[in-house]
């Protein structure tokens, strides 16, 4: 734990340090989000501090790094996002014989997930609904669709694992397997 002087010294910059954030990210809510974290990990890995001034210098260090890792968390959260919004886009559903062979216990494990991961199945699997038809519905944006269809799909993937055992490993095309309990 930083001395008092020093917690006092980081305490009465707070203006100084926000301003320093809001003119290097876009919003007063980041910045402050920012340095709201900041001043935590000054509190936790700040008890060599003992100087004033040193003190202020490597809350500034810590604030510009803080800056440019969130811009790059942004990217990569942005770079997945429209990773899954491709990926997505681009799966082709399975022709209508297929789409009859498959599982008939598939429909019971749907309705057992959570609402929005039920109806972005519904939507864009079982209705042929694209990710806009899912955005629209669920009043969200097409990359965040991309992101609930993902994570529906992981979902309902883990729901068949449980209940078909090895055929939801290996595949099969006459199931008549029992969900388990």
């Amino acid at each position: 734990m930083p001395t008092s002087a020093v917690v006092d010294r980081l305490v009465s910059s707070h203006r100084q340090f926000l301003s320093f954030l809001e003119k290097r990210v876009e919003s007063r809510a980041v910045a402050e989000d920012i340095l709201q974290s900041a001043f935590v990990r000054a509190l936790e890995h700040g008890s060599e501090l003992r100087n004033e001034e040193s003190a202020v210098a490597w809350f500034y260090r810590l604030l510009r790094n803080a800056a440019i890792d969130y811009y790059r968390h942004r990217a990569s959260t942005g770079r997945a996002y429209d990773g899954f919004s491709k990926q997505t886009l681009t799966e082709q559903a399975p022709d209508v014989e297929l789409r009859q062979e498959i599982c008939q216990c598939i429909a019971p494990l749907v309705d057992g997930l959570k609402p929005e991961y039920r109806d972005a199945i519904r939507i864009v699997d079982l209705e042929d609904g694209s990710l806009k038809d899912l955005a629209a519905r669920a009043e969200t944006t097409p990359n965040n669709a991309a992101v609930r269809m993902h994570r529906a799909r992981e979902a309902l993937r883990k729901q068949v694992r449980t209940a078909c055992g090895t055929c939801a490993e290996h595949g099969c095309l006459d199931c008549d397997c029992k969900p388990r309990r």
